[in-house]
């Protein structure tokens, strides 16, 4: 059921809000009579031949009495305090709800964020073992070098002896092939002593 509460407050407006009473009377003409007192008048409502009968009758008149327009009236505030404390509620509601909604998206925004970030923070971090990992092999295998030319240095090699030919056997077969053999032993020495090895004198 829905009640014009605009018409119903124009009603009660329109009417007295003073004191409304209710009284039951007994007289000859009226019996089971009742009516209504508003502000020490009589405003009667009676009826001689009520349908639903005495009872029935003085019911709804003691109603009446009970429902004036003052007590309309303060129903009437409250309905509308009320309206209006549920429209505030839906209101700050509504808006809670769209701080809610905000507040799911920023989380789910700094997520995603703080997930790049710990991604980029394990490949910095992989990329930085890698390179630690490089140098570390770098300076082992440079150790490895150092200490291979230190060998190679500290050894000593011992080149063939050179021969040696008469000079009677000058323009020969055998002292041209004594100064080949001569000059190829002397060069092999220039070229070991230069790679830092030492020579061992024959």
């Amino acid at each position: 059921m829905t009640i014009d509460k605009q018409a119903l407050r124009k009603a009660a407006e329109k009417a007295d809000s003073g004191e409304w009473n209710y009284e039951e009377f007994n007289r000859m003409d009226l019996p089971g009579g009742a009516h209504i007192n508003i502000n020490g008048r009589d405003a009667i409502y009676c009826l001689k031949k009520p349908v639903g009968g005495v009872e029935q009758s003085r019911a709804v008149t003691a109603f009446i009495a009970a429902f004036n327009p003052k007590v309309a009236l303060a129903l009437l505030d409250e309905v509308e305090s009320a309206e209006h404390t549920a429209a505030v509620d839906h209101e700050a509601a509504c808006s809670l709800v769209e701080e809610n909604e905000e507040l799911k998206r920023r989380i789910t925004e700094m997520e995603s964020k703080n997930s790049n970030l710990r991604t980029i923070a394990h490949e910095q971090n992989e990329l930085a073992i890698r390179a630690n990992l490089d140098s570390i092999n770098d300076a082992v295998e440079m150790d490895s070098l150092h200490k291979r030319i230190a060998e190679l240095e500290a050894r000593e090699v011992t080149l063939p002896a050179e021969k040696f030919c008469p000079s009677e056997y000058a323009g020969s077969q055998y002292w041209e092939e004594t100064e080949v053999w001569n000059k190829a032993i002397s060069a092999c020495a220039v070229a070991v002593r230069a790679a830092g090895i030492k020579v061992k004198e024959s």
